[in-house]
């Protein structure tokens, strides 16, 4: 049972928490509920198209593709975590959500964004190998590998976002329990606790530092290297035939990383910004990256295209 304290001499126990819409005007939910409703059907689609033709095609049982298969399942999974609540908020005014789902929730969409950081961290290195040594490309990156570095980011995921719940339980929530967002995160549920949470946020900085921060760097550094070997090579269209091979994960680095960046910098220097403000970073930081990814690998990806024309022709 959650905790219970003396709050202005009453007993207060929160066992719910809510979840907020458009602030302010919780009778115009249903603006966002269409355009929501169209994103998640896309990323379902998009996502599993993606899967389907990976699967199918034998050609396309590549590292680079099957990278792309696991960059997909995340963003499927980070979809079906947050789709339940954010639809419920804006299409039935479904806005309490209990402490225990809330914690799995948070636990789950902490959980599959940083297995898709370390998922793109991967792919920097699979593009590093093919462009500086493609004809042992296929064996130095067998299925074997690519199948050992996914389970290695999903539990590198699981071990960072495990401490977070039992962090969340241990602590009084005896204000308000009104969250920011149509979605639980970690820093929101903290920020509402009425006790000393400085434990919380060093675990919340180590956890980012170790994770995204480092993920980051490295992505960096494999593509200074990757950018060495492509200057070294002295054909201009050997030069540009590997470059546009990068072109999809540099998309889907920037799809991934620019919304969370954007949505840090409203939270800590847009406080002067209206509410609306917020609540759009908040949704497009959740609910763009899973939809776009797929738009791009399909556009700029010239297997992938040719084998989802195919696929649609022939029925």
């Amino acid at each position: 049972m959650r905790s219970t304290i003396r709050f202005n001499d009453s007993t207060v126990n929160h066992q719910t928490f809510i979840l907020v819409g458009i602030p302010g005007m919780q009778e115009r939910n249903s603006w966002m509920a269409f355009p929501l409703c169209l994103l998640y059907l896309l990323t379902l689609f998009g996502n599993l198209v993606i899967l389907f033709v990976i699967k199918t095609e034998e050609s396309l049982h590549e590292p680079m593709y099957l990278f792309l298969s696991i960059l997909a399942c995340s963003d499927l999974g980070l979809a079906l975590a947050t789709m339940p609540t954010m639809l419920g908020v804006y299409w039935f005014d479904a806005r309490e959500i209990s402490f225990t789902a809330c914690l799995t929730q948070m636990f789950f969409i902490h959980l599959f964004q940083w297995t898709e950081s370390g998922i793109l961290v991967a792919m920097a290195f699979d593009r590093l190998i093919a462009i500086q040594n493609p004809l042992r490309y296929a064996l130095l990156l067998p299925n074997t590998v690519i199948g050992k570095t996914g389970l290695a980011v999903l539990a590198r995921g699981f071990c960072v976002c495990f401490p977070a719940p039992f962090l969340i339980k241990r602590l009084p929530f005896c204000g308000s329990n009104v969250l920011s967002h149509s979605y639980c995160l970690h820093q929101d549920m903290v920020h509402l606790a009425c006790a000393d949470i400085t434990i919380n946020m060093l675990y919340g900085l180590i956890a980012v530092i170790c994770t995204l921060c480092l993920d980051v760097v490295i992505i960096l550094v494999s593509y200074v290297l990757i950018l060495k070997t492509v200057l070294s090579i002295a054909s201009h269209e050997e030069r540009s035939r590997a470059l546009n091979t990068c072109v999809s994960h540099v998309c889907a680095i920037l799809i991934f990383y620019v919304p969370m960046i954007g949505i840090s910098a409203v939270h800590r220097f847009g406080r002067h910004l209206s509410l609306v403000v917020h609540m759009m970073m908040a949704n497009i930081y959740i609910a763009v990256p899973p939809v776009l990814n797929p738009i791009v690998y399909s556009v700029k990806t010239r297997q992938i295209r040719q084998r989802i024309c195919k696929m649609f022709q022939r029925k």
